[in-house]
């Protein structure tokens, strides 16, 4: 195929235009060319008054080597498209794996292993994600929580409510796999191409629910409601897993277990701490939730070209002379801000969109990276304490309920509480408690906040809009530990392979997948 890139389509173009344009590229007519298929697809927004979408396309024509040579240009390049391909098995064991968590990590780790011909038990302590969603809806509307099934626990884990974003910083092969797979699952096709793919938390509901249909087809036992409550071992290796049910609790022979507990599963990291895996502590970030008005921040972004173009999103970072760095984090074009507890006396927030992104809002982490220096001990789990410290604090400043605390971008900055809301509404459900976070936030992390708001409105007009609300607090940008691994991708415990964001070895849905894609062909090579 050739590989060209760089064709502009102006927004009132069709992207059937983008045959004509090739075949223009290449000297051909036409009907020359006998298949065309999208690579990328990004927006060029440098020039307000000439915004355009650029593509890079793959054709098939005859001649094709000819023709590279002919046009003679570096945007013009012959290529071979590699399939991803699982490789051989040789593994030969009396039991099934299990995978415990059904997250991206442990979703794809056990569909990868299902279609090489090793199906697996997968233990997810929520539940399956339509009743999950009735039980985080209740939750959103009455602060009634249920610990065991919410945002962060249950089938998809915490990304079947958030805003369904692809996007990564790594290059692995495999990731055109996952997205093949999620295709495959009825996610849209343009996630293929698009230079900023996202799904929508209503469109991945409905692919998470058609892969475990597929877990089933291929023989999988699929147990919702199942939590991993200990491990049992024989000198350095796995010999059984203990799991607890609403029916008691029983042991099952285990040789190889998928660890994808997500990054909220802190009984869990008490548990492995107390059986003796090695664990470390690993940076995270802490912050708040920003929301700005979606229509100022695309016309920024956009100028008078806005309304013709999907809703704008962003990407912030300043670096400041303290050493600390401030970040946005998790994007939510047309979203809202969404109540994310996983016990009880917590608050915590994210953001979620649906497909369509229509909301009048944008929100987006606003976060201030911390490490060990920042934690309250130096064992493993004292990014865990960390975070516990400040969602307590959240949870008191929203009245000891289910309620956020809020407070006006412009109020703040001026360290006033703020007494209610300005043109911009705040979308957290059941409600925001209206006051001042500076009580709510580590002092370091409020004052990053202060410095790096004009900062980045800077860089982005609007971002720091008097009327733009802060909802405390975001705490769960990742996971706060790493449960340690070696080349094999296993534990200092034998058969136990940590994955994914939870165990510290991921940063979002794609990422995770690709980890558990890589820890299914451990287990299968033998």
């Amino acid at each position: 195929m050739i590989r060209i890139q760089g064709i502009n389509l102006a927004l009132g173009e069709r992207p059937e235009q983008l045959n004509v344009k090739a075949a223009r590229v290449l000297g051909v007519r036409p009907g020359a060319i006998e298949r065309l298929v999208p690579v990328r697809q990004s927006i060029d927004a440098r020039k307000k008054q000439d915004i355009h979408y650029v593509y890079t396309v793959d054709v098939e024509v005859k001649g094709e080597d000819r023709l590279v040579k002919q046009v003679g240009k570096p945007s013009v390049s012959l290529v071979t498209p590699e399939r991803y391909v699982f490789p051989r098995v040789g593994r030969s064991a009396p039991h099934m794996p299990v995978v415990v968590g059904m997250g991206p990590a442990g979703l794809f780790a056990a569909l990868y292993l299902a279609r090489a011909g090793i199906p697996s038990v997968v233990l997810e302590r929520g539940e399956e994600v339509d009743r999950r969603a009735a039980q985080v809806e209740a939750y959103w509307a009455t602060g009634r929580l249920n610990p065991a099934s919410n945002v962060q626990f249950g089938e998809g884990g915490a990304g079947s409510f958030s805003d369904g974003k692809l996007t990564t910083g790594t290059h692995d092969p495999r990731i055109s796999a996952v997205m093949e797979s999620l295709v495959e699952a009825g996610a849209p096709r343009d996630i293929l191409w698009s230079h900023k793919p996202h799904i929508g938390t209503d469109v991945l509901r409905q692919v998470v629910q058609t892969i475990r249909r597929e877990l089933i087809s291929l023989g999988c036992d699929v147990r919702f409601g199942h939590r991993l409550t200990g491990l049992e071992q024989e000198s350095d290796r796995l010999t059984a897993v203990r799991v607890e049910s609403g029916e008691g609790t029983y042991t099952l022979p285990c040789d190889a277990l998928v660890l994808a507990p997500g990054h909220s599963a802190r009984d869990t990291f008490r548990m492995l701490e107390q059986a003796g895996l090695p664990m470390e502590q690993k940076p995270f970030a802490i912050g708040v939730r920003i929301e700005q008005s979606q229509q100022a921040i695309s016309q920024a972004q956009y100028g008078p070209a806005w309304a013709q173009l999907p809703p704008s999103d962003y990407k912030l970072a300043c670096h400041l002379p303290s050493g600390r760095s401030a970040f946005t984090f998790c994007v939510c074009p047309g979203g809202v801000v969404v109540a994310s507890a996983s016990d009880h006396g917590q608050v915590v927030t994210n953001g979620m969109s649906y497909r369509a992104r229509d909301g009048r809002n944008i929100n987006g982490g606003f976060l201030v990276g911390v490490g060990p220096a920042d934690f309250p001990g130096d064992d493993p789990l004292a990014g865990v304490r960390f975070q516990e410290l400040w969602e307590a604090a959240a949870f008191r400043a929203g009245g000891e309920s289910a309620c956020a605390p809020a407070q006006l971008v412009e109020d703040f900055l001026r360290r006033v509480p703020s007494q209610g809301p300005g043109a911009i509404l705040p979308t957290y459900r059941p409600g925001v408690a209206w006051g001042d976070l500076t009580g709510c936030l580590p002092g370091q992390v409020a004052d990053t906040l202060r410095e790096a708001l004009p900062l980045m409105d800077r860089k982005l007009r609007g971002f720091a809009a008097p009327e733009g609300v802060l909802t405390g607090l975001e705490t769960r940008s990742s996971s706060p530990v790493r449960i340690l691994r070696d080349e094999s991708l296993q534990s200092a415990l034998r058969g136990v392979y940590p994955c994914g964001e939870g165990a510290g070895y991921a940063g979002g849905i794609v990422s995770a997948a690709v980890d558990g894609i890589r820890v299914a062909e451990a287990i299968a090579r033998g």
